[in-house]
Order: C-alpha cells, then structure tokens, then sequence
C-alpha cells in the first residue's frame, strides 16, 4: 500500500517546454534496471547533467529556487515510446503531481499507475501557473482529488480536472491494481460461494 493521495499543497517546479518526450524524461540507456528504486537519479538526466556529469547550473531541477513536489510542464508531455521508467523516474525523484495541458495517453497512464497524478489544465491556466512561478517561485499550488481541482493560490483562480473514477480511488486508497483486487476478495468470495 502506498501513501494515500488527498490533497497536496506545494511550490512547483516549472519546466515550461513543450512535446518532453520520454526519452528526455529518461534515456533509453538506463533502461537496464528492473527495479522503480534510483530511476529519480537520472530524470532529465540529459538536461540535468553535462558529459562529464557535472549539473548543468541553469536546468531547472539543479537551480534551489525551485523546489516541490508539483512539476509543472509545457503541453504534450510524455510524448515517444511507452516506457514506463518515465513515470518511475518521476515519482522516484519525489513528484507527486505533474500539471500540463496536455499528456501522451500511455504516459499519463503509466503516471496514474505509478502514484503520479496528471492534471490536465487549460492553455490560459498553465500560462499563468508559468507566469506566477517565474514571478514568485514560492507560489503553492493546492491539488485536492477528492473534489477533482487545482487552485492557483497566488492568484485563487480555479478549474477542475477529470481522472478515471476507478484510478481516482486507488490513489485516494493508496492501492496499486493488484492491491485493489486483494481488497476485494471476501467479496469475490462471497460472489463465488453463492453461485
């Protein structure tokens, strides 16, 4: 069981570039691992890090001022192959939310999977999440689940996001499939046992 997902409230780090593929997110080269666990170490291990490994100074996630567990990024994010050590590499690193306009299908699904909640926001509302990050990096954004929206709260402004019902459940039970399936089992017993 993992942790149960609720409501976040939290700064952001913004990464405002549009169609990251998941190679970007993850180089095909560390695909070799067949563990979720160190795949954090190498998000955006391109841009993060030059040849020789040192951290590129101006990347996003090696600059202090930004810091959360909401990664804010430009529309169609998690475009390319379907892995799914994409969605490993950024729950691993510690992101709980990702914020775009628009996600790759399998790669939001690999994220709801993985604990990751994608929310969807319109081009107007992601402009000004940009806008009030680059103005103040400690603006929080607050994600509550249950109610299905994402508040901006530097500015209060509002929308409502849609999530599968089913995978809405398993995070806010913090139950993966497989756990979902164990937690009904006297149920499918008891289904079993009447028939």
């Amino acid at each position: 069981m993992k942790e149960k997902f609720t409501t976040i409230v939290s700064t952001c780090v913004p990464l405002p570039m549009e169609n990251v593929d998941t190679d970007q997110i993850i180089p095909a080269r560390f695909l070799k691992a067949t563990s979720r666990e160190g795949f954090g170490d190498n998000l955006f291990r391109d841009w993060r890090y030059d040849k020789d490994g040192n951290p590129i100074k101006d990347f996003v996630l090696n600059d202090p001022t930004y810091s959360g567990c909401i990664l804010v990024a430009g529309k169609n994010f998690g475009s390319g192959s379907s892995r799914e050590h994409a969605a490993w590499a950024i729950h691993d690193y510690g992101f709980r939310v990702v914020v775009s306009s628009f996600f790759a299908d399998i790669h939001k699904n690999n994220e709801l999977n993985n604990f990751v909640l994608p929310v969807v926001v319109s081009e107007p509302f992601l402009a000004e999440l940009f806008e009030s990050i680059a103005t103040n990096p400690r603006t929080e954004v607050k994600v509550d689940l249950p109610s299905q929206t994402i508040t901006n709260l530097a500015t209060g402004k509002s929308e409502k996001f849609d999530i599968n019902a089913y995978k809405k459940q398993c995070l806010s039970e913090g139950l993966d499939d497989i756990e979902y399936l164990l937690s009904k089992k006297a149920d499918i017993e008891a289904w079993e046992a009447a028939r």
